[in-house]
């Protein structure tokens, strides 16, 4: 069973969210919060598998919030962030702060409860055109290669090139000619070497590196 905590400021989005997840076998909707402070509280008490957390809150916005649930000893719940796309302009530093992935707001029934499985299992919840037009938009310029990026191998280099462009281990393995436990024990690597926490942060390296630019097509594809 996928415990999860649902915040946001709205409550007729509350009572949504909760209802949507509330049907599904395998999810179930163990508190709400109202507003950053509370999720954090709310998260550190019920100690959930999964925040489904909203960015605009009042006294702590979702992506400070988001900060402090992951900054725990053992990286704390898996959060997904809900971002209505357009509007929202902080998607790279929820990133940055450990969310596993975002969620537009209006996304059906079935799509919100399968991104809750994925985060909740581990999974970056990059793949979809959306998310990678996210983190392109507010994240063009990359500043270059640095000391980080040096300590990689060149296949290790491949690896997070390919992860940046929100290819799956099997995708990436296909590519490469590789097996996929070979490409996870690449990417365990770079994990380790770059001082990285989980894939989504390796995505956000990967564009910071240079590695992957706005609009760039992986090759081959």
């Amino acid at each position: 069973m996928i415990r999860v905590l649902i915040a946001d400021d709205h409550a007729l989005a509350l009572s949504g969210l909760s209802a949507m997840l509330g049907v599904q076998p395998d999810i179930e909707v163990t508190g709400t919060a109202s507003d950053g402070v509370e999720a954090v509280a709310q998260a550190r008490r019920l100690r959930p598998d999964l925040v489904l957390m909203d960015i605009r809150m009042p006294r702590l916005d979702g992506i400070e919030a988001t900060r402090r649930i992951r900054d725990t000893p053992g990286g704390g719940p898996a959060v997904l962030v809900l971002t209505t796309f357009d509007l929202d302009e902080y998607v790279y530093d929820a990133l940055r702060g450990g969310a596993g992935g975002f969620l537009l707001k209006d996304a059906p029934p079935g799509q919100l409860a399968e991104a809750v499985r994925t985060v909740a299992a581990g999974q970056a919840l990059l793949a979809p055109a959306v998310t990678r037009r996210l983190i392109e938009r507010f994240l063009s310029v990359p500043p270059g290669g640095g000391t980080a990026l040096e300590r990689l191998t060149d296949r290790e280099c491949e690896v997070l090139a390919h992860v940046g462009r929100g290819r799956s281990n099997a995708e990436i393995a296909a590519a490469l000619h590789l097996s996929e436990a070979t490409v996870k024990t690449h990417l365990s690597r770079v994990l380790a070497k770059a001082g990285l926490r989980d894939r989504v942060a390796a995505v956000v390296f990967a564009y910071e590196q240079g590695l992957v630019r706005a609009g760039e097509a992986a090759p081959g594809g």
